[in-house]
């Protein structure tokens, strides 16, 4: 699959051919829910997708290992490693993952600085353990969430304007992490991190020292219950905004992106009905749910690359 994908592509080159694959194989190994989305895309759209991810997995890995060994100066390093290499010039093709995202950059003329946004953010993780509102929260996200969704617009294609399609990209990639914020939160404190904001929480009074009462005793008091409550519409809100977007995207492109917002909401689904326990599992949607899913979506990706009718539903894959 991998071969013809890179085949459709134009993706001749031995080393990099090499360095497409090592992306696709992180991608598949550590975004589960996002592989799947990506298999609706046309096969010449996989590989920059899967080099996009790769990069953004790369620097994940710097910071979440959780090597008690590593402190925050040797994380920090590394980083700036990553960031050197990247920001070179080079091919890096001793470097499968930097080779591979170097290339599609410069293919779909993706602009590095919504890679400097993305590595800003990353910094921001080795020494910011928390938030006090939402305007420092959405700094984060500029970089970490929404500077993905910009990278991958190019990729995706549009037939709006893309000015007119990018806050909607943006919004998505935000909704996606607020997702991830909600679903990991006793996750994010055992790497001491709260990415939810403080005076919000408090207004609930929730503070961290509640959070962590609620991570020993893996039980959701009833005042972060109704703090995680709020911070739960918020995320309901992104999606309803970014899903305005999904029309402006190339038709070819709609079920995909659709499949990965449908199956992303259904984890705020899961979160309400377990009444918020996040302390005591992690919500999943379920392989079965999953695959009906991208069942749908996939019989909608066939009809929009084969100019056949029934594309205009595609925000409905759920």
């Amino acid at each position: 699959m991998i071969r013809s994908e890179l085949d459709a592509a134009g993706i001749d080159d031995p080393r990099l051919r090499e360095g497409y694959r090592r992306c696709r194989e992180l991608n598949a190994a550590h975004g589960r829910t996002f592989f799947l989305a990506t298999r609706l895309l046309a096969p010449d759209q996989r590989p920059a997708v899967h080099a996009l991810y790769g990069f953004a997995r790369y620097a994940d890995d710097i910071l979440d290992d959780l090597d008690p060994g590593l402190s925050a100066d040797v994380r920090g390093v590394r980083l700036q490693q990553l960031a050197d290499q990247f920001f070179s010039g080079g091919t890096h093709l001793d470097d499968p993952v930097l080779a591979a995202v170097t290339h599609t950059a410069r293919r779909y003329r993706i602009g590095t600085e919504l890679f400097d946004d993305f590595l800003t953010s990353m910094r921001m993780d080795l020494t910011v353990t928390d938030y006090p509102d939402r305007g420092a929260l959405n700094l984060y996200m500029r970089g970490s969430a929404e500077a993905i969704g910009l990278q991958v617009l190019p990729v995706l294609g549009t037939v709006a304007p893309v000015e007119e399609t990018a806050p909607y990209a943006a919004a998505l990639g935000r909704a996606f992490q607020l997702t991830n914020f909600l679903r990991d939160v006793d996750e994010d404190l055992l790497r001491q991190r709260v990415y939810l904001p403080a005076d919000e929480l408090a207004a609930h009074g929730v503070d961290r020292e509640l959070l962590t009462w609620c991570h020993r005793n893996r039980r959701t008091h009833p005042r972060v219950r109704d703090a995680l409550a709020a911070q739960h519409e918020i995320a309901r809100d992104t999606y309803r905004f970014a899903a305005i977007g999904i029309p402006m995207l190339s038709p070819r492109s709609q079920p995909c992106v659709a499949t990965a917002a449908a199956l992303y909401a259904e984890i705020l689904d899961r979160i309400e009905e377990s009444d918020f326990a996040v302390f005591s599992h992690r919500a999943t949607v379920g392989r079965a749910r999953r695959l009906h899913v991208a069942g749908i979506g996939l019989i909608r990706s066939w009809r929009a690359r084969n100019g056949s009718p029934g594309v205009s539903d595609a925000t409905g894959a759920a």
